[in-house]
């Protein structure tokens, strides 16, 4: 091998590994094998609902948050912050309300911290968290509880928007990416043995991990924090396949914001970790800590896409200029197996997020979110934790 065959091998290796990483959580997550823990009986759960200007949004999810209420499950909702009647409509629709106005210390994990403190004079056995833009149903959170009762171990449920057919392409692109990460990798980092990434609702915790978790924090992506906060507590979540919390999807405007709050925290979060979490997983022989440092090497399907992308083009020029070939058919092979997994998560499950009439639209969605990262990198995109504009339903 000549200096130039060198070179476009060790170009090529990190993209290579990191797709690797991709293919080996979407493969095998495109098969769910779920089964149903067995019920748990006399547990005491809580659900806390973090809401901030949500006044709105309760007219359409409240009921639901009220439906989960009976002698063994108890929902609190925590006003953080609020301008609006939020406090105010809760509480006409039966739901236990406390207030928080704190103008400095500002964000979901101070909400969370707060809440726990109200709750821990009589704790649960179990504490689950759900947006107030999100909806569980009844059966569901049973199902999810009796797995953190059955396995003493914290649980994220999957976390995906409703169906919106008649929804703009890019929405409906970025729903479909958020359904491959939030559910069909989730299954794979579980058949796997890594632990499950939190999405920040549908979270449930046994009590004891849940009081000794650093939650009074102004991190954006709190809820990857505390998934790293139970791995260093030896505690690693599981994803738990048979419980879904869902809502509404954002508008085009509210997509922006809300995917320049979640990627953008995560890719500090993984500058942050990633590699410190995949070295220190090696170097203890832990397994939770190196695939959570793997799964933060790992950039959003998008900018993965547009970086394999862009060394295929790379390879394609220099084996033009004489340079091995092989490098070049390794990128287009890889390029072929992202585009083959991403086509089977919606060919088997994802069709109700993406109809095929807006997938021709994912030129124009990779540019947005190219657009998107550019903002983030140049510190031109704020990310704090805001309301999402939603698509009516």
């Amino acid at each position: 091998m000549g200096p130039f065959d060198v070179l476009a091998t060790v170009a090529l290796a990190p993209v290579a590994l990191i797709d690797a990483a991709f293919l080996l959580e979407t493969g095998l997550g495109l098969r769910s094998d779920y089964s149903p823990p067995p019920p748990a009986r006399d547990k005491r759960v809580v659900v806390l609902v973090p809401a901030h200007n949500e006044e709105r949004t309760l007219a359409a999810s409240g009921a639901g948050l009220v439906r989960l209420q009976n002698a063994s499950t108890r929902v609190v909702l925590i006003a953080d912050n609020c301008s609006d009647e939020t406090a105010a409509v809760a509480r006409g629709m039966g739901l236990e309300v406390i207030e928080r106005q704190d103008a400095v210390r500002r964000g979901k994990g101070y909400a969370l911290a707060f809440g726990r403190d109200h709750i821990a004079a009589s704790p649960p056995d179990v504490v689950v968290v759900v947006d107030a833009d999100c909806e569980i149903d009844p059966a569901g959170l049973a199902r999810l509880t009796d797995s953190v009762m059955a396995t003493g171990r914290a649980a994220q449920a999957a976390y995906l928007f409703r169906p919106a057919p008649t929804a703009p392409p890019v929405v409906q692109i970025s729903n479909f990416a958020f359904f491959v990460k939030n559910r069909i990798r989730q299954r794979g980092i579980r058949r796997i043995g890594g632990a499950a990434i939190l999405t920040g609702s549908g979270m449930a915790f046994p009590w004891a991990p849940y009081a000794a978790l650093d939650l009074a924090t102004g991190n954006v992506v709190e809820d990857l924090a505390i998934g790293i906060g139970l791995i260093e507590l030896g505690q690693p979540a599981t994803y738990f396949d048979g419980a879904t919390v869902r809502s509404d999807c954002s508008s085009d405007d509210g997509s922006s914001t809300q995917r320049a709050r979640w990627e953008g925290g995560f890719l500090a979060m993984a500058r942050r970790h990633g590699l410190g979490l995949l070295g220190s997983g090696i170097a203890r022989r832990n397994w939770s800590r190196f695939w959570m440092g793997v799964h933060l090497c790992v950039p959003p399907l998008s900018m993965l896409l547009a970086a394999n992308v862009a060394i295929t083009l790379v390879l394609a020029v220099a084996a033009v200029l004489g340079v091995s070939p092989v490098p070049l058919i390794v990128a287009v092979l890889l390029l072929g197996l992202l585009g083959a997994v991403v086509v089977l998560a919606w060919a088997g499950e994802g069709r109700m997020h993406l109809h095929r009439d807006a997938a021709v639209r994912l030129p124009r969605y990779l540019v947005w979110k190219l657009a998107m990262y550019a903002r983030l990198l140049t510190g031109r995109q704020r990310v704090a934790w805001t309301r999402t504009e939603r698509i009516d339903p």
